[in-house]
Formats: C-alpha cells, sequence, structure tokens
C-alpha cells in the first residue's frame, strides 16, 4: 500500500508561483511513475506533468516552460511559476502500482489564481 500526502497550494495572483509537494508513504518501491492532474472547474481531471523513475519527464503544452516537476526520494515537487487564472484546479498527486495497476491519489489541494 501507498499514501501520497500533498502539501502546498493557496491562492496567488497571475505571475506568481507555488509548490506543491507530494510524499509517498508506505511500499514506493511498487511506484516507477508519479503524475500530476488538475481537475478546474466544472472540467475534467487533465495529466499536468508526470516524472518517471529513470528522471525523463513531461508536460502538458499549457504549461511547458512555466511548471517543472522533480522528484527525490519519495517526494514529487511541481513548482508552477507564471500562474494564469486558468491554471486554477484541484491539484492532485498520482502514482501507479507498477504490480497490480492500482491508481494512488492524494487527497488534492486547491490552487486559486486570480487576475
Amino acid at each position: 500500500q501507498v499514501q501520497l500526502v500533498e502539501a502546498g497550494g493557496g491562492l496567488v495572483q497571475a505571475g506568481g508561483s507555488l509548490r506543491l509537494s507530494c510524499k509517498a508513504l508506505g511500499s514506493i518501491f511498487r511506484i516507477n511513475d508519479f503524475n500530476w492532474y488538475r481537475q478546474p472547474p466544472g472540467k475534467q481531471r487533465e495529466l499536468v506533468a508526470a516524472i518517471a523513475r529513470n528522471g525523463s519527464t513531461n508536460y502538458v503544452d499549457s504549461v511547458k516552460g512555466r511548471f517543472t516537476i522533480t522528484r527525490e526520494r519519495n517526494t514529487v515537487v511541481l513548482q508552477m511559476n507564471n500562474l494564469k487564472p486558468e491554471d486554477t484546479a484541484v491539484y492532485y498527486c498520482n502514482a501507479r502500482d507498477r504490480l497490480n495497476s492500482y491508481d494512488y491519489w492524494g487527497q488534492g489541494t486547491q490552487v486559486t489564481v486570480t487576475v
């Protein structure tokens, strides 16, 4: 079993920065990749950034050049710079169990960007 505990988020003006962190507890050897998803109000959840065990990363086009995902041991960080109002969403940390394909999710953290 793996538990994902998120921290960070909050309210910021457009152009500002926020840092989200996700700490994995438990059997972290079961996890290869970590992801950050977000769900804006009234919209579907979307994949924002991903980092593999080997350190390779991927980003959705809308955040490229502004967001950076990093991983150190069992903590994954999403650094968000130059935030825009359209980045407003609940952000979720995610990891898939490589042994049984079960998806683990963090509790979600609200990010609100004002004009």
